[in-house]
């Protein structure tokens, strides 16, 4: 199988689907591998890294035409779906919920398996898990984001002039991106709490040396979030009045925010409103990770860094992981390896297996054999 990769023009996009050592892996399962010519140049892979690695550099309609499977970060655009030809096969972060090509991919009879869909709680399927892979990346430079930002230093510092006080910083939101930002940030020397709906992800702030912003629960919700793991409890109204307070109060004091919280197929939630940045202190710094869905802070501005009237500078983080281009690039570019090496069966002279019985492939598998098999929100 000939397997392809185009160069991503998307606004704040860096990162390239296939890496020099991921064709090496390719090559070496049996496809061939083509790469449009500078795909990889903003994450510092030149079309001779390529060709050293086995791979054929071409243009951009040669890949289209010619690749059974083309990998992308990003969809593709419409007058590059236009020359798909059927029996194709998409991988990438498609955005599905919110991709208004779905209908076109399986009218073009064109296979589109979206990485985002991918369970997260097969244990086979982990190596293969991009938003994981991309949003510990993410964790990390937000922080490092912050700190250019911040006018202070991060760490208690003793000095003959005086003793400079930590940065207090707040995490909201606790998966894989904030919990490497809390790590991040105590690393640097901060002093961090971190807030999420979900009361299971304390043990993992503390672990990390995070202080849980605690909020008062009712015997009845304790149960409840212990039942289910804390994964599909559902709030009262009052304990989220309550998280509300605790939060607002929290923010307030704060010398650096980061809030990541974000829902598949809608807006991110609205985390943070003007009455709390008007209580911040001057020179405090926010940084949206969920900018590009509509972002957890009112006022943000995508890709851009703001100053309220109060002196708070709100980062609209726009793709933080293509700013670590090179290595998201290859981690995301290993989750696709991973995928696809599972399209071919091994026992059967390495054949293509299509197979939406496969749990895997049934649950990325967004277009196929002319239909559009998501089930829209």
């Amino acid at each position: 199988m000939i397997v392809g990769t185009v160069q991503a023009k998307q606004a704040f996009e860096a990162r390239v689907a296939i890496t020099p050592d991921s064709v090496k892996k390719l090559t070496k399962l049996g496809h061939e591998v083509i790469v449009e010519s500078d795909a990889g140049l903003q994450a510092y892979y030149s079309d001779q890294a390529y060709r050293d690695a086995g791979a054929k550099v071409v243009s951009e309609t040669d890949v289209l035409t010619q690749a059974d499977i083309i990998c992308v970060v990003q969809d593709l655009s419409s007058a590059q779906l236009s020359q798909l030809a059927s029996g194709k096969i998409v991988v990438g972060m498609l955005d599905p919920y919110r991709n208004a090509q779905l209908d076109a991919y399986a009218a073009q009879g064109v296979t589109a398996f979206a990485m985002e869909m991918l369970p997260r709680t097969l244990s086979r399927a982990q190596n293969m898990d991009v938003l994981s892979s991309q949003a510990n990346l993410a964790g990390y430079k937000a922080v490092l984001m912050a700190a250019n930002e911040y006018a202070r230093p991060f760490p208690m510092f003793m000095t003959s002039a005086g003793t400079v006080k930590p940065a207090k910083v707040i995490i909201l939101g606790v998966g894989v991106a904030g919990l490497q930002a809390i790590a991040t940030a105590k690393r640097l020397g901060a002093v961090v709490e971190a807030s999420d709906l979900r009361p299971s992800v304390r043990e993992q702030v503390e672990s990390l040396g995070g202080k849980w912003l605690d909020v008062p629960m009712s015997e009845e919700e304790k149960e409840k979030a212990k039942s289910t793991g804390g994964y599909a409890w559902r709030p009262s109204e009052q304990y989220m009045q309550d998280q509300a307070e605790v939060v607002d109060k929290a923010v307030a004091n704060a010398d650096i925010v980061i809030t990541t919280a974000q829902i598949p197929g809608r807006d991110a939630p609205r985390l943070i409103h003007k009455t709390t940045l008007d209580k911040m202190k001057a020179g405090s710094v926010l940084v949206d990770m969920a900018a590009s869905s509509g972002g957890n802070v009112e006022g943000m501005v995508l890709g851009d860094t703001i100053t309220t009237d109060n002196g708070v500078r709100i980062i609209g983080a726009a793709n933080i992981p293509a700013s670590l281009a090179a290595q998201s690039s290859d981690l995301y570019a290993n989750n696709l390896v991973n995928f696809i090496t599972t399209l071919f069966a091994a026992d059967n002279n390495n054949a293509l297996v299509l197979n939406m019985e496969d749990e895997i492939q049934t649950a990325l598998a967004v277009t196929h054999d002319g239909l559009v098999r998501l089930q829209r929100q």
